[in-house]
C-alpha cells in the first residue's frame, strides 16, 4: 500500500518561510517523479512544483518561481518544498503526489497517489 504523509505546515506571517516534507512508503521512491500541489478554499487544486526521480530537473508554477524550491532525498524517501517570502495568497492545503513514472507532471489528473495534505496559513 502506497502512503504519502506530509508535514511542516502551519501559521506564518507574510514574508516568512516554511519547509514542507512528504515521506513516501510502499513503492520504490527513487523510481518516480514527485510533485506538490495546493488547494485554497473554493478553488481548484493547482500545481506548485515537480521534480524528476534523480532530482536533477525541476519545474515550477509561475507563482512559485524564485520563492519555492522542491528537492528530494531518495535515501529518506522524502520530497521537500522550501517556501520563502510567503504571501497571504499562498494560504492553502498543500499536497504531495507521486506520478506514474519518471516524467515530471503538473496536472492533478496525472498523479497516481496523494498525501492527506498539510495546511499552510500566511497572515498579512
Amino acid at each position: 500500500q502506497v502512503q504519502l504523509v506530509e508535514s511542516g505546515g502551519g501559521l506564518v506571517q507574510a514574508g516568512g518561510s516554511l519547509r514542507l516534507s512528504c515521506v513516501t512508503s510502499g513503492r520504490t521512491f527513487s523510481w518516480y517523479a514527485m510533485a506538490w500541489f495546493r488547494q485554497a478554499p473554493g478553488k481548484e487544486r493547482e500545481f506548485v512544483a515537480t521534480i524528476t526521480p534523480s532530482g536533477g530537473l525541476t519545474s515550477y508554477a509561475d507563482s512559485a518561481k524564485g520563492r519555492f524550491t522542491i528537492s528530494r532525498d531518495n535515501a529518506k524517501n522524502t520530497v521537500y518544498l522550501q517556501m520563502n517570502t510567503l504571501k497571504p495568497e499562498d494560504t492553502a492545503v498543500y499536497y504531495c503526489a507521486t506520478g506514474s513514472g519518471t516524467t515530471r507532471f503538473s496536472t492533478p489528473s496525472t498523479a497516481h497517489y496523494w498525501g492527506q495534505g498539510t495546511q499552510v496559513t500566511v497572515s498579512s
